[in-house]
């Protein structure tokens, strides 16, 4: 009777949405990839919640769905993110920045800038969800990293450095909660049509004195196109659900053939 009671609390959660009935939060949820993902949960069934530090790009993003919610935060706060993310059952960390520069103008404030962008978000993040999924026995933690997070690249390397950091702390991370019914991963997505990819196509123009269309056609993967949010998004769907159960400690490239 219990195993066809499961069936049927299955049965009925996949008919309404996969993900029905369950709280998520999504760092950085007001553009770009954040607010992909954030739509893509809600449609979902999932509750989310989208955070960040401007009230107007949240807000605009959570109307476009009954389920979002918009909360301004700091993802580098602790007191912030115990606030806000202390409870929910799917944790996406994406907030984050980067900036391009050779290594030989960088400076160690580029360095700690770039780690606190990047890996000190996703570390309070988690460690903010983490007590609730411990108790619960059940969580999914998902960091948006980069395909440079994976290997190196030309005048990225603080960029780079601060998404291998979050890489090593996803891996770790993973292997200490494997046994709790939580999962640790990471989608890795290459060039993405992002305002951090308008950002870096004005840069080239500058630098190179290219077109928009040529300095674009730069950063094309091998299919010839950038990545699309909602395809990031599509990746973290899969890892938030039940299918992606026996995931743990990866970090899911999505960049069209662009491999490590």
């Amino acid at each position: 009777m219990a195993e066809d009671g499961a069936a049927t609390t299955t049965a009925v959660r996949e008919a309404r949405g996969p993900l029905e009935g369950r709280r998520a939060v999504v760092t950085g949820g007001g553009t770009g990839v954040g607010a992909a993902v954030a739509l893509a949960l809600a449609e979902a069934g999932a509750r989310v919640t989208i955070t960040g530090r401007r009230a107007g790009p949240l807000e605009e993003t959570a109307a476009a769905h009954p389920a979002l919610t918009a909360e301004v935060c700091d993802a580098a706060d602790p007191e912030d993110c115990a606030r806000v993310v202390a409870g929910a059952e799917i944790v996406v960390a994406n907030a984050g920045a980067g900036e391009a520069k050779p290594f030989h103008m960088l400076e160690a404030a580029d360095i700690r800038a770039a780690l606190d962008a990047n890996l000190m978000t996703t570390f309070e993040t988690f460690r903010a969800a983490l007590p609730a999924m411990r108790e619960r026995g059940a969580g999914r933690l998902i960091a948006v990293s980069s395909i440079q997070g994976l290997r190196g690249a030309a005048n990225v390397a603080a960029y780079a450095a601060s998404k291998h950091a979050v890489m090593g702390l996803v891996r770790s991370l993973a292997l200490e909660v494997a046994r709790r019914g939580i999962t640790v991963n990471a989608v890795c997505p290459g060039f993405t049509e992002t305002p951090m990819l308008r950002r870096s196509v004005a840069a080239l123009m500058e630098r190179t004195g290219r077109s928009e269309a040529e300095a674009e056609a730069m950063l094309h993967n091998p299919q010839g196109r950038v990545v699309q949010p909602a395809e990031v998004a599509s990746a973290v769907l899969w890892l938030a659900g039940d299918g992606a159960a026996s995931v743990n400690g990866q970090g899911i490239v999505i960049s069209g053939g662009d491999v490590q």
